[in-house]
C-alpha cells in the first residue's frame, strides 16, 4: 500500500499499558456492524473469516465473541496495530481468532496467499487509499473469497457523487488536502467495481453515521 499522508482525525487511537490500542471510533460503530454481520451470515455454514485492515483489533475480538463457530483471520500492515490485534485475540474465550498476519490486501495476488474464504469483511478502509488500490483490493476479495462466499464492505461514501452531510464534506476536504490520491469513494463507482470481481451486489445498507455498507457474494 502507498504510504499516503492522512489528517490527524483520520486515526485518533489511545494506547493501554499492554499494548492494545484503543479507537474511540471503533467503540461507536461497533454494534452496528456486528448486528450487520450477524445479519449476513444467519443460516450460512460459514466457518473462515478474513478481515482486511483489522485495525486496533476491537471489531474483531467482538465479532469472535458472538460467532465462536467461525475462525476469523485478521490482518494488517501496521506492526503496532498487529500487536494490538494480538493482544485483543488473546481474550478470545474460544480461542477462535488467529494470530494476526501481515497483509497488504492493495497489492495485486494477494489472494493467492490465502485459503478460499467464506466472509471477507472490510471496515473503514477505502476512504484511506485511492482508487487504483481500491479497485485492486476488491478484485482479489473476489478472487479470495469461495464460491457462494461474502463480502462486507463498510464506510463512509458518496451516493451519486454527492457528499450527503457536512460532517462527510468537512473529513473529505481534510483527507484530500493532506493526500489529493485519497478521499470518499462513489457508491456506484464500487459497485461497479464488485460487479467486474466476479462478484454481485446483494444488497446496500445504510448505516449509522451517514455510513454504507456493500453486501457482495461471488458467483462462481
Amino acid at each position: 500500500m502507498t504510504d499516503h499522508t492522512l489528517p490527524p482525525t483520520a486515526s485518533v487511537t489511545e494506547t493501554t499499558p499492554d499494548g492494545r490500542l484503543i479507537m474511540p471510533a471503533a467503540l461507536r460503530n461497533i454494534t452496528a456492524i456486528s448486528d450487520l454481520v450477524a445479519q449476513v451470515i444467519e443460516g450460512e455454514t460459514t466457518t473462515q473469516a478474513l478481515e482486511i485492515a483489522s485495525g486496533t483489533g476491537q471489531h474483531i475480538l467482538h465479532h469472535a465473541k458472538r460467532h465462536p463457530q467461525i475462525t476469523w483471520q485478521p490482518t494488517d500492515v501496521d506492526a503496532e496495530r498487529i500487536a494490538s490485534i494480538n493482544a485483543y485475540a488473546a481474550e478470545a474465550p474460544d480461542g477462535n481468532v488467529l494470530k494476526a498476519q501481515h497483509l497488504d490486501a492493495t497489492q495485486p495476488d494477494w489472494s493467492e496467499t490465502v485459503p478460499p474464504q467464506g466472509l471477507i469483511l472490510l471496515v473503514n478502509l477505502l476512504h484511506l487509499i485511492s482508487t487504483d488500490e481500491a479497485q485492486t483490493l476488491i478484485r482479489e476479495v473476489g478472487k479470495a473469497l469461495k464460491t457462494g462466499g461474502t463480502f462486507v464492505l463498510y464506510g463512509p461514501f458518496m451516493r451519486g457523487g454527492e457528499l450527503t452531510s457536512d460532517g462527510d464534506r468537512k473529513f473529505h476536504a481534510e483527507l484530500t488536502a493532506a493526500d489529493p490520491a485519497i478521499g470518499y469513494k462513489d457508491d456506484f463507482d464500487i459497485t461497479d467495481m464488485i460487479h467486474t470481481s466476479g462478484m454481485s451486489l446483494i444488497s446496500l445498507v445504510e448505516m449509522p453515521a451517514n455510513n454504507l455498507a456493500f453486501i457482495a457474494r461471488r458467483d462462481f
